[in-house]
């Protein structure tokens, strides 16, 4: 009995040894490198017309406060939260003071509910609409490090501080670099609200929703946190061009655009000797359009000749449409005498074939979301990348020789222990 149990103690042992053993040196080295936590600032209109009553037959005020207390329950505990008001502080009519009107009310840091809450409680709607000023301070109030950062604006009307444009403000931002997106929610908005609020949050790859009940805000704001803790790929507002020569310069990333209806789209990315290019392109249907479309990425020299293309077809029955494309850099046969090889320009065409009814307004242009890798190329026809597995190959051999050998470690036990029975 002792001897059976000292064998598959070994046997458990050596299994456990070839699995290390096998696996790839970083699966067992490397640390988990500790990310910093995501920063979200929440912005609230507090000005005069957030006394309406039209939320469910209470004042939009009232509806933002129960949408706040909901919210600040359920914030993930690495969430680092902030507020900060507009218009909460000046009533009077001086339109340059009134556009000055925003603070801070609560610092982004970890959250005390409580206080946070008691904070909120405190505000009554009273002064104008600095959306512009309030989204620059917002900005600052999330500067340093490297954590994801977003802002949730949520207000019942359009900025009142004109000529500093909100929407241009968005864009001042997104231009920096910092990977900060802005989230709009409109309370009730009418058209020239809902239009000003889309185009802050497009600027920053970020979303619009319009909100009649005090349910639907709590839900959407609870969703942007939650979205802030466990962050996906920020989209990077870009603009295309009509022709190669003066489209923008691309990095891998996730880039977003506008395309008119059967407009061409171009951007560029450079390509070094052994690298592919990965590029994919979607298209969302965001108004009636007629049956039977569709849309065409091209990878295409700087001097017009086609290098490769996707394409795909629709036929009304889906929203959004998408297709991609792959493009190895074979590598160089001598190396250049300085030893930095030259980069290719790829010139990458957009081009859809939508049309609409009469009735149907072409402008803005189609959402299109394009997302561009450069990853290293397969050296050989046979490198494992090729057939998708990637480093993954690792993992699959040392489950297969495990397997193996445990199987023999098996059978040569139940062996043993069928002759010790037939001896006794």
């Amino acid at each position: 009995m002792i001897t059976r149990k000292r064998l598959a103690t070994g046997a458990c042992a050596l299994l456990a040894a070839l699995s290390v053993a096998l696996l790839p040196t970083g699966a067992t080295a490397d640390a988990p490198v500790a990310k910093e936590s995501p920063k979200v600032e929440l912005v609230l209109d507090v000005s005069g017309s957030m006394r309406a009553k039209d939320i469910d037959g209470k004042s939009r005020m009232a509806a933002a406060k129960q949408a706040f207390n909901e919210v600040l329950d359920a914030v993930p505990s690495e969430v680092r939260l902030g507020i900060r008001t507009l218009g909460a502080d000046y009533p009077g009519p001086d339109r340059k003071r009134g556009c000055k009107d925003t603070r801070q009310l609560y610092p982004v840091g970890p959250l005390d509910r409580t206080e946070a809450k008691t904070a909120v409680a405190t505000l009554a709607p009273t002064g104008w609409t600095p959306i512009g000023p309030a989204l620059l301070g917002a900005a600052e109030d999330l500067e340093g490090g490297e954590a994801t950062r977003r802002i949730v604006l949520i207000t019942d009307g359009e900025d009142t501080c004109a000529p500093l444009d909100p929407c241009q403000v968005a864009r001042e931002i997104a231009a920096k670099g910092i990977h900060l997106v802005i989230d709009t929610l409109g309370l009730v908005p009418d058209a020239k609200t809902r239009q000003q609020l889309t185009c802050i949050a497009e600027a920053t790859g970020g979303t619009y929703t319009s909100v009649h009940r005090t349910e639907d805000l709590s839900r959407r704001v609870r969703q942007l946190v939650d979205r802030a803790a466990d962050p996906v790929v920020t989209p990077v507002a870009t603009v295309g061009t009509q022709r190669c020569a003066d489209a923008p310069q691309l990095k891998p990333g996730l880039y977003t655009d506008r395309e008119a209806f059967g407009q061409h789209r171009w951007y560029r990315v450079d390509l070094l000797p052994g690298q592919e290019l990965r590029a994919s392109v979607s298209v969302s249907a965001d108004r009636a359009v007629n049956n039977d479309y569709g849309v065409l990425l091209r990878a295409v020299t700087r001097h017009g000749r086609e290098i490769v293309r996707g394409s795909e077809a629709g036929d009304g029955r889906t929203d959004v449409i998408s297709t991609g494309l792959r493009y190895p850099k074979p590598e160089l046969d001598d190396e250049p005498e300085d030893g930095k090889p030259a980069a290719e320009t790829v010139c990458l065409q957009i081009s859809n074939s939508f049309s609409a009814p009469p009735s149907v307004k072409t402008t803005p242009g189609m959402p299109i979301e394009l997302t561009v890798d450069v990853v290293d190329g397969p050296s050989t026809a046979s490198d494992v990348a090729s057939f998708g597995l990637g480093r993954g190959w690792w993992l699959l051999g040392t489950l297969v020789l495990v397997g193996f050998v445990a199987g023999l470690l098996w059978g040569w036990l139940s062996r043993w222990r069928v002759a010790v029975w037939r001896t006794h």
